[in-house]
């Protein structure tokens, strides 16, 4: 399975088991209610696919944003409460490992929130190559997570082969979860070194909102009547 492979399994175990907490920060955290309340400016449109859904919380401004949203997720507690809080017939959810998982069709938006950050860096291509079969021409990749500021605030574990932080949970557990702190002109010239073309930004203090297209869309874009994009 190798480390990487162990981290995720123990990562995937984390969010199973804290599902009923995964929405605590956005009732305590103001910065990050100020952060979903502005999610309607995100440049999404047309048909949406949402990466690791989590709980559904940013699922109801997608699907007002775009025409359809195909939410995906691993695990299957987070999932069900994400059932729960958006009935939309619009919306349909799909439980699927994301390093694993591969699109059977094309979309305009591919959107993830707080995910990015959970990529192994060796994963990091892979998970980009997902992306890019994943959206149809001209189509866009946009996505918000924690900054490097936000380090200070996780129990980071020193001298690990990927990112790591130790996540506590009610019940006593503990879980080892990969949490990449990314630096915006760092991650951008990641992406352009796999072909992306990417504007990334910080946003309310501690986090981060990028757009990315490849270069080939970026370098010919369309002419849209829908919601104007940064």
């Amino acid at each position: 399975m190798g480390h990487d492979g162990v981290l995720l399994t123990e990562q995937l175990a984390c969010y199973r088991a804290a599902a009923a907490e995964y929405d605590r920060p956005y009732t305590e955290r103001a910065d990050l209610r100020r952060l979903l309340a502005r999610a309607g400016e995100l440049p999404v449109r047309g048909e949406v696919l949402e990466l690791a859904c989590g709980t559904g919380r940013w699922t109801p401004v997608l699907a007002a944003l775009g025409d359809c949203v195909t939410a995906v997720d691993a695990a299957a507690e987070p999932l069900e409460l994400a059932r729960v809080r958006v009935t939309s017939p619009t919306v349909r959810f799909v439980q699927a490992d994301l390093f694993t998982w591969r699109p059977e069709r094309r979309y305009d938006t591919v959107f993830f929130a707080f995910w990015l950050s959970h990529v192994p860096p060796s994963r990091l291509p892979a998970f980009w190559d997902t992306v890019a079969a994943a959206l149809a021409p001209h189509g866009r990749a946009v996505f918000v997570d924690d900054g490097p500021a936000q380090a200070a605030h996780e129990d980071v574990l020193p001298d690990r082969t990927a990112p790591t932080v130790l996540r506590r949970l009610d019940d006593g557990s503990r879980h080892r979860v990969v949490k990449v702190f990314h630096d915006p002109a760092k991650l951008t010239a990641d992406l352009a070194a796999l072909g992306w073309t990417a504007h990334i930004r910080p946003a309310e203090g501690n986090y981060l909102v990028g757009t990315a297209m490849r270069e080939a869309d970026a370098c010919h874009p369309v002419v849209s009547s829908g919601p104007a994009s940064s």
